[in-house]
């Protein structure tokens, strides 16, 4: 198996694994070039959001993007507090899962949306933040999405964590997928992120255990 299309075909088995309680050879594992391994919470991504992520995505202004919304529980959640919402991902499994829990998804590339700059909000929860390898790519693909003032919401890594690209692949049961571009980013880096497309750091805080980072797009002239 090999390149984007196995590493999706990995991670839809790993989904569809998770919901039949797989056994622990089945498991979905990411691996870093470097042989360092990268926990898959898919449980967590199955599951309904959290008190605390709900509590996040409360005051968000619609409509919003869930971008690389995976089995949907974000947009699922906003959807049925009557906020317009819309998840997008490109990989299959994720796409039914999410729509079966009511979730208005598109199997698309964030890069494939126009630029309107109407979105009120854009969510990258999850580490979608590392999507494609390159953050600062991503970011200001979200900066040409959202309206002036509106809002992004990502999931960072812990502080003291440098940001970093590098290249990973996916595992499972012996079969392997090709090497696909990956980034992290940390706290201490997003500042410098944000700044460079047009977007203010207004919030970044903890949640049990876990990093996230408001940042509102600079008002137009």
């Amino acid at each position: 198996m090999n390149g984007v299309t196995a590493a999706l075909d990995l991670y839809g088995l790993g989904l569809a694994g998770r919901r039949r309680a797989e056994r622990s050879h089945d498991r979905v594992r990411a691996r870093t070039q470097d042989g360092r391994l990268i926990a898959l919470p898919l449980q967590r991504w199955l599951r309904d959001p959290s008190r605390a992520e709900h509590r996040l995505l409360r005051d968000l202004e619609g409509p919003v993007l869930d971008v690389g919304c995976g089995p949907g529980r974000h947009a699922a959640a906003l959807h049925a507090r009557g906020v317009a919402v819309l998840g997008v991902d490109i990989a299959a499994t994720a796409v039914r899962l999410a729509r079966a829990r009511g979730a208005p998804v598109l199997q698309r590339s964030v890069f494939d949306l126009p630029p309107t700059g109407s979105w009120g909000s854009a969510l990258l929860l999850d580490g979608n933040i590392g999507i494609g390898g390159d953050p600062l790519l991503l970011l200001a693909r979200i900066a040409a999405l959202v309206r002036p003032g509106g809002v992004a919401l990502i999931e960072l890594e812990a502080p003291g964590e440098a940001a970093r690209a590098f290249r990973v692949r996916l595992e499972r049961a012996g079969a392997v997928s090709d090497w696909f571009p990956w980034a992290l980013v940390g706290v201490d880096g997003i500042e410098a992120l944000a700044a460079r497309c047009d977007f203010d750091v207004t919030r970044v805080e903890p949640s049990r255990g876990r990093w996230f980072a408001r940042l509102t797009r600079a008002p137009g002239p």
